[in-house]
């Protein structure tokens, strides 16, 4: 019988175990998204953005074809990250681009977290490709949108099958907090959440403001 110890599991994520990889969060693969408003869209996205700047996890931000076609990535990433240049790329696979695989490679993490648009194209092509090469990959499901409800949900099927781990915008933002007793982090994950976490944020603002409630104490 295994023996039960207060530590947490090795597929958990953490600050230092993963990094984060937001692909095509531009305005005309946006126009066309449908299996999430893009209201929601870009607030999960602005929440796993600051999440990530703030745990200071690596992060890779990469856009495709930017200044011809697609636009620029959205502002609510950008913002999260000051002056981190942009990798703009031809290929729909991010895994094909020699300027991300060797910032991937540079920074060194077998698990890479994954989120962007067209689920369907541009985080299945990088998914299924770092899984070829030995990676952990997981994918932020409410931080991805496709052309449809199918399109989205069948995308993340065929990654589910091939070993691809799902979550969503807030669990992220969650899982690198994981414990309120950790002070130095407080403050900015309940802001984090008070700013973006929706009705969850919504009723952090409550308790504090009506009865001084903190979940550290």
């Amino acid at each position: 019988m295994p023996t039960a110890t207060p530590t947490p599991g090795k597929a958990l994520l953490d600050p230092s175990n993963h990094a984060l990889v937001m692909i095509d969060f531009q305005s005309q693969m946006s126009f066309a998204t449908k299996s999430i408003d893009a209201v929601t869209l870009r607030n999960n996205a602005a929440l796993i953005s600051h999440a990530a700047a703030g745990f200071k996890v690596p992060t890779v931000l990469t856009t495709v074809a930017e200044k011809s076609f697609s636009g620029p990535m959205f502002g609510e990433i950008t913002d999260a990250f000051p002056g981190q240049p942009l990798l703009d790329r031809t290929s729909m696979n991010t895994w094909e681009d020699a300027a991300v695989i060797a910032e991937i490679n540079r920074i060194g993490k077998g698990r890479i977290v994954l989120a962007g648009l067209w689920t369907s194209v541009c985080i299945v092509g990088p998914a299924l490709s770092a899984l070829d090469q030995g990676f952990e990959v997981y994918v932020i499901a409410d931080a991805c949108g496709d052309i449809s409800d199918e399109a989205h949900e069948r995308a993340m099927e065929r990654m589910i099958q091939a070993g691809v781990r799902p979550m969503t915008s807030l669990q992220y933002l969650l899982e690198l907090q994981r414990d309120w007793a950790r002070t130095g982090s407080y403050e900015m994950t309940t802001g984090i959440a008070k700013t973006y976490g929706g009705a969850y944020g919504l009723g952090i603002i409550y308790a504090k403001s009506m009865f001084g409630a903190s979940e550290g104490h």
